[in-house]
């Protein structure tokens, strides 16, 4: 999984909040600088560039089948593409308004799991409609939004298996675990890992789970099991593995990105 030993490995700081690190389709990173309202592109030597203006305080993101950029955003809530032309592709379920969008997954079928939590009463997003609860939906290749589940109190990251059968979402204190039927739906929510303030996922070829959390990156095995901790300086919010060979984990936090070099392999074919 990593060698003993392996700094985590600081590469820039100063961002105006980190989020949503995906890999590109040859190995280079993407990363939601959300406050900026920018998407942030560091290619294969290291460099960093804006990559996208004016992307809606974009948290999560993801690229379809079509090759499309997707991005959970939350300014003006909606899932939507973000290049090569924006388009919306949800902005309300059942005659309300989405709330605030903040991860995404997508299936090999083109649909999108995404989170959208209840923001707290303090915060600069909009108050949600009467008796709304945090929801997890998912947005069928067709554009049909459902309700996946309300029993996730506390959403936040999505993520799939491999094999796509395994739905995983953060729920405060710990990870969810639900069965993905084949028209989307999910049954059999059950607890899966217990984290210390859980945020983004990533999953290798080997199925282990990787958790962004408050003390660093926290592993965890396909039954459940934490296999340790990779620490880091500062709260991670997202992961994703990068690289020509998927080895690299890309985690930010605080305004700072890091990598990791790794023994494990991300999936190979899919952004997150």
């Amino acid at each position: 999984m990593i060698t003993p030993g392996t700094p985590t490995q600081f590469l820039r700081a100063g961002f105006n909040g980190t989020e949503g690190v995906i890999s590109m389709r040859d190995g280079s990173v993407l990363f939601c600088e959300l406050n900026a309202n920018r998407i942030i592109h560091i290619d294969l030597a290291g460099n960093f560039s804006t990559y996208l203006e004016n992307a809606n305080r974009t948290t999560g993101l993801g690229f379809d089948p079509r090759g499309r950029l997707i991005g959970a955003q939350s300014r003006d809530p909606r899932i939507g593409v973000l290049a090569p032309e924006p388009l919306t592709l949800a902005d309300s379920f059942a005659g309300q308004p989405l709330v605030r969008p903040n991860d995404l997954v997508i299936d090999r079928l083109g649909g999108i799991y995404f989170s959208d939590p209840i923001p707290t009463p303090q915060s600069q997003f909009r108050d949600p409609p009467p008796g709304r609860k945090p929801l997890l939906f998912y947005l069928t290749a067709q554009g049909r939004l459902t309700q996946a589940t309300d029993a996730v109190a506390q959403p936040n990251g999505v993520q799939l298996s491999t094999n796509q059968k395994i739905l995983y979402a953060t729920d405060g204190e710990r990870i969810v675990a639900f069965d993905v039927l084949p028209d989307g739906s999910l049954k059999n929510m059950r607890k899966f890992a217990d984290v210390a303030g859980g945020d983004g996922l990533a999953v290798d070829n080997n199925d282990r789970l990787y958790v962004a959390t408050e003390q660093g990156v926290q592993v965890v095995s396909p039954k459940g099991q934490v296999l340790g901790l990779i620490p880091a300086p500062v709260r991670i919010q997202s992961i994703g593995f990068a690289g020509v060979d998927r080895k690299t984990l890309y985690a930010v936090g605080r305004g700072a990105v890091y990598r990791i070099s790794l023994l494990a392999r991300g999936i190979q074919g899919r952004a997150k």
